[in-house]
């Protein structure tokens, strides 16, 4: 009985000891942490900022389109006869009135020579009937005859050159020839493709919008159009024409914008993503990725010199059109303030900063930040 008491106080007294070994070291790291709490809320926070900036930008409309040349047409023939000549290569550049093919025409010059033999015959014989006629040894009547079968040698000539122009198969205006597809000895008839010409110096993009944009639509109004095949590169052009009727299906109108294609870049028949450009103005913008959203409210963090020192406050702003990587502000904020893109949301009001760079084009901040990270994850006093 003596020997189970001891046992109990003994084992009382060593938990008695165990807190208060508990209780020392819970009041000596109460005094350390806030000191280090402290020292890691003086620490400069690393940030990353952007300018606030005046751009030129617009609200926008987006359709898609199908390019066409300026000018295009099937090179056909009009006649059934053999091909032989061909003076093109495919995708060879020609000018207005340039020879592509020439069909056969023999029978029609041979007919051509008898006519101006018979021409010749007709004027020959006129002149005989006026020299007559001087005398007195001829009719009017004759006279009147003669010249009318010189008449119809003519006529007969100018058929036979309609006729043998028509084997002539020459270029209507300036382009690109297309994939030939004939050879010489080949059999073409009537309305066979002999080719297609393309005048892509400008190009027409037909395009749909809803009706509800009818009101701003005009020619003139400035497009931007682009396509992934063409590596996304964006061409500038403008409105041409808007059609006179709204489908009454879809409710939309058609529109056809041209396009400048000096290189030739844009093909015929190609897809594009047009943007229709309203309501051009200037305006601020800053990265998108300085905002901080906090219910139906849009907050930055503005960055605050006093003196050599750097800090940030918290500013509610008035956001308008949003743009890839970037947004318009209404109200907030001036050009020439400075807002954190990157590191936003690890800064307090008031902390201090550590600026690694200002984002205004002319820096590669995936480097920085890349560099930064690296550092952050090499333990203190270990070599890189």
């Amino acid at each position: 009985m003596i020997t189970n008491q001891n046992d109990r106080h003994y084992r009382i007294f060593e938990l008695f000891v165990y807190l208060l070994t508990l209780a020392f070291l819970l009041a000596i790291s109460s005094s350390a942490f806030p000191a280090q709490a402290q020292q890691a809320q003086q620490a400069a926070k690393h940030v990353i900022m952007a300018p606030v900036v005046l751009k030129q930008i617009s609200d926008r409309a987006e359709a898609l389109g199908t390019a066409r040349a300026v000018e295009s047409v099937n090179i056909t023939a009009s006649v059934t006869e053999k091909v032989t000549e061909i003076h093109f290569d495919d995708g060879q550049q020609v000018k207005a009135g340039d020879i592509l093919a020439v069909l056969e025409q023999a029978e029609e010059l041979a007919e051509l020579k008898r006519q101006q033999a018979v021409r010749s015959e007709r004027k020959l014989a006129l002149e005989r009937q006026r020299q007559l006629d001087k005398r007195q040894l001829t009719s009017q009547e004759q006279i009147d005859r003669t010249r009318l079968e010189l008449e119809q040698a003519e006529a007969s000539i100018s058929a036979i050159n309609t006729r043998i122009s028509d084997r002539i198969i020459r270029a209507p205006f300036d382009g690109t020839v297309g994939l030939r597809n004939i050879s010489v000895g080949a059999l073409v008839e009537t309305g066979d493709q002999i080719a297609t010409l393309d005048d892509t110096r400008e190009i027409k993009l037909d395009f749909t919008v809803p009706s509800l944009f009818l009101a701003e639509l005009r020619p003139g109004l400035k497009i931007k159009a682009r396509a992934a095949a063409l590596g996304n590169k964006e061409f500038m052009g403008k409105v041409e024409s808007i059609d006179s009727r709204i489908d009454p299906v879809t409710r939309s109108i058609k529109v056809r914008a041209l396009l400048p294609n000096p290189d030739g870049s844009i093909v015929p028949g190609i897809l594009m993503q047009v943007d229709l450009l309203r309501n051009i103005r200037e305006a601020l913008v800053i990265p998108e990725a300085a905002l901080l959203p906090l219910a139906d409210r849009q907050y930055v963090m503005r960055r605050i010199t006093e003196g050599d020192k750097d800090t940030v406050e918290k500013k509610q702003v008035k956001i308008g059109l949003r743009m890839p990587g970037y947004v318009e502000v209404l109200d907030g904020l001036s050009v020439g303030d400075q807002v954190v893109t990157h590191g936003n949301s690890k800064v307090q009001p008031g902390d201090a900063l550590d600026v690694m760079a200002v984002d205004d084009g002319s820096v590669d901040i995936s480097s920085i930040i890349k560099k930064q990270n690296s550092k952050a994850a090499t333990p203190e006093g270990s070599a890189p």
